[in-house]
């Protein structure tokens, strides 16, 4: 008799092969690919960072570009950097799902203005010899290069990957990330935000139940998230940051000092010298991290500085900046209802948080010293190899919930230019939420569905994701049709929306794939104003509750009118015309409670009317029936 072989789903059919599967940590500054070594038993081995062939775990996250198409990349890029600049990318991940109206600095990069001037939300694209580059392009050479040293590492091509994505990503910068992937020909198991890679690189998964923070300043991002580990379910309660905010303002920081020691301008420099300035401001960053004082010069043909930077005016210089990582971290423990005491750990993450007044500053906001034992550029990295290795199905054991969370509220837009929350803000992904809604007209037959992302109730103060149409609706009266709207918002994070109307079976749907995204520093202000503009919010959806209504009420009044005005006198038209007149003319201002009142002064001067129009109905339909009949039901 013949034997089958039987497995799980996803794993290999014979206990010692394993699939390769790779983490890559996308940095802005640098990026890192991480494979978990397997010792042949079901448990898995050890992940370890995997080396380029000079022996450097590290590929600066550059790529330079000639007209032939990509030249250099990683650290042979950043090398001609200061020599050709507008051809070298770089930090180019701040541009990812981002359009023009998005960036307020560019001056790093070439960017392509679009032929239609007011159009700020196309994918930013950049000029180089090689032609028109986006972001997406750029980060997929990176991804190729870390694959193509993963495949000869592990002696085969790699069935899966895990990417890391800042916590804070929205929508369009996760959807990014997936399109620079699918460049790179990868196959991506799932997207997961960094801090939680972090905990889980360090073991803490396997800790008891514990509240932990991860702190990740990178080269261009800010994360904090606190994360709540309990039976096997990492969850993250609460994340906060900036996706504009990292080692490069630091670097910028510096670069700005000096040029005030020169008493010059930015403008005075070539694009070489500038270019040249950062990456010795980046040097002299590294270098205090050890050092008390280092020297920076500005040579050109023009000019000619030379100076002393000491720690404490470089902690003066960056003091603004941690101060605002601080804040994320009070306002994030904030949202998840806890004090820096329940706090059982600190992880850091990133090579910015070797500077030393991150790391006091960390210290004394939660009161106990960090974790730095694993490399905080590799730390990242390594816990995507621990997941992807689980989730290409070598870790049969893996017991491991990840429970990340969306940034920002989702919901649709609704009468009156109000936003009805469908998933709220923190709510653990995967998620799907389902709620019904239907049509304000008689005889409509299409439903139009705006997708929107924000706190406020109010559509003009949210951001617009996407747009589709629900037709084919039978024509009912008002209020009888049942359409239910769906948010699927997956584990990468990105979101699908459907409508689908209950009688007729009709659905549309759309996959949320803008090409531009949220900033965080726009996140945040987002989130600031939800809790500043709470009275004024509540007010304007009082006012526009008010006004829907009137509207609707005036509406029918109008049509029981065409219909039934002959049960009406003259005077007692005139009358209800007087109402009809006041509502709409008070539904343009700004006075909800004279709304109200109008509204209930019109229902009630339409009461005798609509107590006629039943008795008609009634009429109507007794009219040549029996009382057996009625009796029987046989109307």
């Amino acid at each position: 008799m013949a034997l089958l072989q039987i497995s799980e789903p996803g794993q290999s059919p014979l206990p010692h092969q394993f699939k390769r599967a790779i983490g890559i940590d996308l940095g802005t500054t640098n990026s890192l690919v991480a494979a978990v070594a397997n010792d042949g038993t079901a448990a898995g081995g050890i992940a370890n960072v995997i080396k380029d062939a000079e022996g450097r775990a590290i590929l600066p996250s550059v790529v330079n570009y000639g007209t032939s198409g990509v030249q250099h990349i990683g650290y042979q890029a950043q090398a001609i950097a200061a020599d050709d600049p507008h051809n070298t990318l770089a930090s180019f991940k701040r541009l990812m799902g981002r359009g023009l109206k998005d960036i307020s600095d560019t001056s790093q990069f070439k960017i392509v203005t679009p032929s239609d001037a007011s159009d700020k939300n196309d994918v930013i694209r950049i000029a180089t010899a090689a032609g028109e580059i986006t972001a997406m392009q750029a980060s997929a050479e990176i991804l190729k290069n870390l694959t193509a040293r993963a495949t000869d590492a592990l002696g085969g091509a790699i069935d899966g990957a895990v990417i890391t994505v800042p916590a804070y990503f929205d929508d369009a910068q996760r959807q990014a990330t997936k399109d620079a992937a699918t460049l790179a020909g990868l196959n991506v198991l799932r997207l997961i935000n960094e801090p939680t890679a972090a905990a889980v690189a360090y073991g803490l998964d396997k800790a008891d139940d514990r509240h932990i923070v991860v702190y990740d300043l990178g080269g261009g991002t800010f994360d904090v998230s606190i994360l709540q580990l309990s039976e096997g379910v990492f969850e993250v309660l609460a994340t906060g940051g900036d996706s504009a905010l990292g080692g490069d303002d630091f670097d910028l920081a510096i670069v700005a000092w000096a040029l005030s020691q020169a008493e010059i301008t930015q403008a005075e420099l070539s694009a070489q010298n500038y270019r040249r300035l950062l990456v010795d401001a980046r040097n002299a960053k590294q270098s205090l991290t050890d050092n008390a004082s280092v020297g920076l010069s500005i040579q050109s043909s023009t000019i000619s500085w030379a100076g002393e930077l000491t720690r404490d005016v470089f902690n003066q210089l960056i003091d603004s900046l941690v101060t605002t990582t601080i804040a994320a971290c009070k306002a994030s423990l904030d949202d998840a209802d806890l004090t820096a005491s329940d706090i059982a750990d600190v992880v850091l993450v990133g090579g910015s948080t070797r500077v030393p007044l991150v790391r006091e500053r960390v210290a004394a906001l939660f009161q106990q010293t960090p974790k730095t034992d694993v490399d905080p550029d590799q730390v990242v990295a390594l816990g995507a190899a621990i997941q992807a290795d689980s989730l290409v199905g070598n870790r049969s054991n893996s017991d491991l919930l990840l429970l990340d969370v969306i940034p920002l509220s989702l919901g649709i837009e609704t009468m009156g230019g109000l936003v009805e929350k469908i998933i709220h803000r923190n709510t653990s992904i995967p998620s799907s939420r389902a709620q019904e809604f239907t049509t304000y007209k008689d005889g409509q037959t299409a439903l139009a569905v705006h997708v929107l992302q924000g706190e406020r109730d109010l559509v003009s103060d949210c951001r617009s994701l996407a747009r589709f149409e629900l037709r084919g609706i039978l024509p009912m009266v008002a209020g009888a049709a049942r359409i239910e709207v769906v948010f699927n918002v997956d584990a990468d994070g990105i979101l699908d929306v459907s409508a689908k109307e209950t009688a007729t079976g009709v659905s549309a749907n759309v996959q949320v794939k803008p090409s531009y995204g949220l900033g965080e520093s726009e996140i945040t202000e987002m989130l600031k104003a939800s809790y500043t503009h709470a009275g004024e919010d509540r007010d304007a959806r009082m006012l526009a509750e008010q006004r829907v209504e009137a509207e609707g009420l005036v509406e029918a009044v109008k049509m029981a009118l065409e219909q039934d005005g002959e049960l009406l006198s003259d005077d007692e038209r005139k009358v209800i015309d007087a109402a009809m007149g006041k509502v709409s003319e008070l539904a343009l201002l700004s006075d909800s409670q004279a709304i109200a009142d109008a509204v209930a002064e019109l229902g009630r001067v339409t009461d005798t009317f609509a107590t006629r129009r039943m008795d008609q109905s009634i009429r109507t339909a007794l009219q040549g029936k029996s009382i057996d009949d009625v009796a029987d039901g046989s109307l």
